[in-house]
């Protein structure tokens, strides 16, 4: 079997990672990829997704893995594309991976299919934005993709402002709506599910850590990391969201004539009066995939293969008990900017953890390094929370590169 699975980061390493230790063991492809990734897989060249479609149809690639959400609505779509050349893809198509490229969309979606979520009016202008903010805090959304950086949660009027500046004068983020939302309360859990047309199979849950410092402190990022375990939601809460979130999304994606086959993950906020969703992705999270897919067990190229196909086979894998916890090392300037050329030691000193290259690339003498905000993700698991957590700081602790930036509360902050 030949996968190909599009991205470049830590979720793609993660995911490359567990399809290469998959009992079929597939012939893996990545596009780009990265030097980190090109241990596990061949990295493609191509200058567009004509190019990528013409390869895979060449190598006779057997499934196509969304990893990166930017390629599911470029152009016609990755999904879409692949359909027309007869090729397998576990990924949304394009009108349905709207669910994360517009958060717009999103929040019509919640609203059409009575899914539980904060208020929220949707602004064309600047003056709309400011008419609408009625009260602080407030959370100010840009509609498209923006890296996971288009959210700010805005204490006061100063940050508000500066936000709103970006979106509409700067326009840091292209062009857009804006959300004015209502701002929630209570500790985020990350669920994944897979699924295919009506069908879907519940993951294991996760968390990640968006902002940059300790105790949720300064700007937002792409995340700077997350813990996963089965026991991070009991059985009544796992119930309640099937029932109130997962079972109406994908009811009502088959009854908006929207095909999905693919993971879908649902952001969530565990208020005091219950759980509220926040977002969609429409592939695995970031950096949540670095903690979820070592704990997977099984056959996981089987299983996305037979989901790409039309066939949910959940018996295909299951998750390991215990805890996963990572660690994520961002560079000087993170997330403002993003340092590159910083030289990192210790890689090879990491014992009893992975790490998963999210932004690195080779030197011209073979030396890994930085190449991006997001460097490196630090993973351990362990039978609990705590051993897994030390497992991952205390090999965290023997990389190190200049400028570099990590939190020291992640699986500890919301559990203590």
């Amino acid at each position: 079997m030949k996968i190909l699975v599009t991205g470049k980061g830590g979720r793609e390493h993660a995911i490359l990672t567990a399809l290469s230790e998959s009992p079929s063991k597939p012939e893996l492809f990545a596009y780009p990829g990265s030097d980190a990734i090109a241990s596990l897989a061949k990295c493609v060249k191509a200058a567009d997704l004509d190019e990528l479609i013409a390869f895979m149809k060449l190598e006779e690639i057997d499934l196509c893995v969304a990893g990166e959400e930017a390629w599911l609505i470029k152009d016609r779509g990755l999904s879409n594309m692949c359909e027309e050349a007869g090729i397998p893809c576990w990924g949304p198509r394009k009108e349905s991976a709207q669910l994360e490229a517009s958060k717009v969309f999103a929040k019509e979606f919640f609203q059409r299919h009575s899914i539980p979520t904060a208020g929220f009016v949707v602004c064309d202008t600047k003056d709309e934005a400011l008419a609408a903010i009625t009260s602080y805090p407030i959370v100010l959304k840009y509609d498209g993709l923006a890296a996971g950086k288009g959210v700010a949660v805005c204490p006061n009027a100063d940050e508000a402002n500066a936000f709103l500046d970006d979106v509409f004068d700067k326009r840091i983020f292209g062009e857009g709506r804006l959300i004015v939302e209502q701002c929630l309360s209570g500790p985020e859990i990350s669920i994944f599910v897979s699924v295919c047309e009506g069908s879907y199979h519940v993951l294991m849950p996760a968390r990640d850590y968006k902002r940059i410092r300790d105790n949720d402190q300064g700007p937002n990022t792409g995340g700077m990391g997350a813990v996963a375990s089965r026991d991070l939601a009991d059985a009544a809460l796992m119930q309640r969201i099937e029932k109130e979130m997962i079972a109406p999304t994908v009811a009502g994606l088959t009854k908006d004539g929207l095909r999905y086959r693919g993971f879908l993950y649902f952001g969530i906020m565990l208020t005091p009066t219950g759980p509220q969703m926040l977002e969609y992705n429409c592939r695995f999270g970031d950096p949540e995939a670095e903690a979820v897919l070592p704990m997977v067990r099984g056959d996981f190229a089987q299983y996305c293969l037979a989901g790409s196909n039309g066939n949910l086979t959940p018996d295909l894998i299951h998750f390991a008990d215990g805890w996963s916890v990572c660690v994520i090392q961002a560079s000087a300037g993170y997330p403002a900017s993003s340092h590159s050329g910083d030289v990192i030691s210790g890689l090879d000193e990491v014992s009893g953890a992975r790490v998963y290259h999210c932004g690195t690339r080779k030197n011209t003498a073979g030396q890994f390094e930085t190449n991006g905000g997001r460097v490196l993700a630090v993973v351990a698991q362990g039978s609990s929370r705590i051993a897994a957590r030390d497992a991952a700081y205390a090999n965290a602790t023997k990389i190190a590169f200049d400028g570099q930036q990590s939190r020291s509360d992640i699986a500890r902050m919301h559990f203590e």
